[in-house]
């Protein structure tokens, strides 16, 4: 049974993010004073009292027209060109949503935006009174618990009577910086989730989709669902945080995971995109297969290769997409061109399946996830251990060890100790007789038999003495 999704909803900077970090345990939101800093939608896995469930963190959500007619900036005055993508996406979090957590700011007491946040509310969800159980079964009527943050002290958390005026039923003052309040605004969650104890493990294929800011990535991503899922802008840096969206490809669950760009380290500003480029680099640590995005309209670039050689130092799968492949003038040879300019920039990826790709048409984007199924499925390969040594044998008669000082490497017995990456394990008589080209020879030797298609392997040399 799936887990309960919860939703984090409120005007900007009211903290929802500290209170998602918070519930989730550690550091995924980005935290920032500046309001906005939230755009997407963030996922994550939180517990109590024995009961899992799936907590979401959105952009603020505000109403462009109020501003207008007031006269008044935006609230979220950095991220002021993305208020109706965040505001849309808010929507979708409260549809997919079994429970809401409505968040308020005791500080600045009720305001026209909360007014605003709870009419909404009051049209797509049920309010949730801590002695009346709500009607958690109704479609698309999830239930709202207003919570009111900020509440650091004994008059903060007294004023919060004031939010009954909102009409979202009773108001739980709570401190998501210091943790004040939580547990009995969990304690009242879990009640309203109604959640079961025992919940499925996530088996999914967890699928990065990585690249260098304003390469489409999330562009693809929508193109991959078939729906606005992540918001797309021509202006790079968009994506702040990796966001993880569930779908079934195939009969096969996937996990897909949308990254903020990954700038060169000397462009990269302190404070949020930081966060944003760290919280990449984690999404690729917990990825069994990445889509590395190239821009066709440029030359491959040195930060291209930088994220490349990131992905394979973490052993992961690499899928290489050339997109914007429409926007290219074409002639006779022109992609045949553009691979070997691929090739020979990333030539540790000669392994690697290439696509050129249009996420902006579709071109080819119904061969991706076959293709990263594929190399999944090729990530998980075994080689019996009596085939192996007799390709090591084969390959070693074809070509002799190196030898150093009259002594030549000897390999004695080879197995496969694991998958997920390919991991084989070479008992030799000196591993430091192991040079770097004789690797590469066994390694191409076994990938002509077995493929690993788009997937790294991993060579461990042990002496028997070991």
């Amino acid at each position: 049974m799936p887990k309960p999704i919860v939703a984090l909803v409120g005007r900007p900077n009211v903290g929802k993010s500290t209170l998602f970090n918070r519930l989730a345990g550690e550091r995924l939101a980005v935290v920032d004073d500046t309001p906005g800093t939230t755009r997407d939608r963030l996922v994550a896995e939180a517990e109590w009292n024995g009961v899992t469930f799936n907590i979401v963190d959105t952009g603020g959500i505000e109403s462009l027209e109020g501003v207008g007619r007031s006269g008044a900036s935006p609230l979220a005055a950095g991220s002021a060109p993305f208020i109706a993508q965040m505001r849309a996406q808010a929507e979708l979090a409260i549809r997919d949503a079994d429970a809401i957590l409505f968040l308020t700011d005791a500080d600045s007491g009720v305001t026209p935006a909360d007014h605003d946040v709870a009419d909404l509310l009051r049209r797509r969800a049920q309010t949730f009174h801590r002695n009346v159980t709500p009607n958690v079964s109704t479609p698309g009527r999830p239930p709202v618990l207003l919570v009111v943050n900020k509440a650091d002290n004994e008059s903060r958390r007294q004023q919060a009577v004031e939010f009954y005026e909102l009409g979202l039923g009773d108001p739980y003052p709570i401190s998501a910086l210091h943790g004040l309040g939580t547990g009995d605004l969990l304690d009242a969650l879990v009640a309203a989730l109604r959640a079961p104890d025992e919940v499925e493990a996530d088996e999914s294929v967890k699928i990065a989709i990585v690249g260098r800011p304003n390469v489409g990535k999330s562009s693809l991503l929508n193109r991959l669902l078939g729906e606005e899922r992540a918001i797309v802008s021509p202006i790079p840096g968009t994506t702040r945080d990796a966001i993880d969206t569930p779908m079934t490809f195939a009969g096969t669950p996937i996990t897909l995971i949308d990254t903020a760009g990954i700038r060169r380290r000397g462009k990269v500003e302190p404070g949020i995109e930081q966060y944003s480029v760290l919280r990449a680099l984690r999404a690729i640590e917990r990825a069994q297969v990445t889509l590395l995005l190239l821009d066709a309209t440029q030359p491959v670039t040195a930060q291209d290769a930088h994220i490349a050689g990131i992905v394979i130092d973490q052993m992961k799968s690499v899928v290489v997409l050339v997109n914007k492949w429409d926007a290219v003038e074409k002639e006779t040879g022109t992609m045949e061109a553009y691979t070997r300019h691929v090739r020979e920039t990333l030539q540790f990826l000669d392994f690697v399946p290439l696509l050129f790709i249009s996420a902006k048409t579709g071109q080819r984007v119904d061969q991706v996830l076959p293709t990263a199924l594929k190399v999944q499925a090729e990530r998980a390969t075994r080689v019996p251990t009596g085939e192996l040594n007799r390709l090591v044998r084969e390959a070693t008669s074809l070509h002799a060890p190196p030898s150093k000082a009259g002594k030549r490497l000897k390999i004695l017995y080879a197995a496969q100790v694991r998958t997920d990456p390919p991991t084989f394990l070479f008992h030799v008589n000196d591993p430091d007789l192991a040079h770097f080209s004789y690797k590469r020879f066994l390694e191409n030797r076994l990938r002509e038999q077995y493929g690993f298609l788009g997937t790294p392997v991993r060579f461990s040399f042990r002496s028997r003495k070991e």
